[in-house]
C-alpha cells in the first residue's frame, strides 16, 4: 500500500493531471484533444513550475517565453493551460496575450511538386493516403480519423465527423483521389467493416495515427528530392493556394477546408497576390 509521505512525485503528479483532465471534461467541457494538450503542457512544465506554481513563477515563465522569441501560438497555448491549471488548484491567473501577428502563408507545394511526390510513392496505400490529403485538404488528425464509409466514391465526398471544434462537414474529391481511394479499399482492405479505419499501420494493422502521417510525408518528400521542408498540414495549405492560382472563389475554399469564418481564408489571399491581380485585370472597367 502506498502512503502519503511514500508517494512518489511522479506518482503525485499523475494523480494531479487525472483530476485536472476530469475538471476540464465535467466542469469547462473540452474536446478530448484540447485536454491532452492541457495537461501534456502542465506535464511539461512540472520540473520548472512544480504542482502550486506561484504566480509570480508563473509570470517569469511567460517573460522568459517572450524574450526567448516563441511562437504566438506557443505562448498563447501555454497561458491558457496555465490559466486552466490554476484555476483548477483554486489559485487562478489571467495571463497577458501577446498581439497576433499577421500570418502570411509561405513555401506550399506547387501542382508539379506534389505531382512528383504522389509518382514517389512505392505502393496503393502510400498513393492513396497522400492522393487524398492533397485533393482533400483534411486536417491531419482528420484524415487519420477517417473510417471506410466516411469516403463516398460515388459521390467523391469525403465526411469528416468531429473536426476541429467538433464539427462535422464534407469535404469535396477530385474523380481520381476517389477512383485511388477505391482501389486502395479494394486491394488493401477486402472485407472490412465499413466502421473499421480507412488507414491503418502496416506491421500491426492499428489505426493510423497522426505521427504515422508526418513519417510518411517526410519520407516520400525525400524521395522525391523537395527542397523544402514538408508536413502534412502544408498540403492543405497548398490545396487553397492551388484554387486559387486556378481562379477558385474565396467562399469554395472556405467551405472545402471547413473554416467557421471566411477571415480565416482570406490569410491565402495574401500568399497568392496574382490571383487578385487577375481578377482585377478580369473585371476593371475600361476607360481608354
Amino acid at each position: 500500500m502506498i502512503t502519503a509521505s511514500s508517494t512518489s512525485p511522479n506518482t503525485k503528479l499523475e494523480r494531479k493531471l487525472d483530476a485536472f483532465a476530469q475538471h476540464l471534461c465535467a466542469r469547462r467541457g473540452l474536446a478530448e484533444c484540447t485536454i491532452q494538450d492541457y495537461t501534456g503542457t502542465i506535464r511539461r512544465l512540472y520540473p520548472t513550475i512544480g504542482l502550486n506554481p506561484p504566480h509570480h513563477v508563473l509570470d517569469s515563465l511567460i517573460v522568459k517565453m517572450r524574450k526567448a522569441g516563441a511562437s504566438y501560438s506557443h505562448v498563447v497555448n501555454t497561458s491558457l493551460a496555465l490559466e486552466r491549471y490554476t484555476e483548477f488548484i483554486g489559485n487562478p491567473i489571467q495571463l497577458g496575450r501577446p498581439k497576433k501577428p499577421k500570418r502570411i502563408i509561405r513555401g506550399t507545394l506547387t501542382e508539379a511538386e506534389i505531382t512528383l511526390m504522389l509518382a514517389a510513392c512505392r505502393n496503393i496505400r502510400e498513393q492513396a493516403i497522400l492522393t487524398l490529403l492533397a485533393y482533400s485538404g483534411l486536417r491531419n488528425k482528420e484524415l487519420c480519423g477517417l473510417k471506410i464509409a466516411d469516403v463516398d466514391v460515388a459521390s467523391q465526398i469525403v465526411h469528416v465527423h468531429g473536426g476541429k471544434g467538433q464539427k462535422d462537414r464534407d469535404a469535396f474529391i477530385s474523380p481520381a483521389c476517389a477512383g485511388m481511394v477505391l482501389k486502395y479499399v479494394q486491394s488493401e482492405r477486402p472485407g472490412a467493416r465499413p466502421e473499421a479505419p480507412l488507414f491503418v499501420t502496416v506491421q500491426k494493422g492499428n489505426p493510423y495515427g497522426t505521427q504515422d502521417l508526418r513519417k510518411l510525408v517526410h519520407v516520400v518528400a525525400r524521395r522525391a528530392h523537395i527542397q523544402k521542408r514538408v508536413w502534412p498540414h502544408l498540403f492543405r495549405h497548398s490545396l487553397a493556394t492551388n484554387m486559387l492560382i486556378r481562379g477558385a472563389h474565396i467562399l469554395a475554399i472556405k467551405e472545402q477546408l471547413g473554416h467557421a469564418f471566411v477571415e480565416t481564408t482570406m490569410v491565402y489571399l495574401h500568399a497568392v497576390p496574382t490571383a487578385m491581380q487577375g481578377q482585377y485585370r478580369f473585371f476593371s472597367p475600361s476607360y481608354l
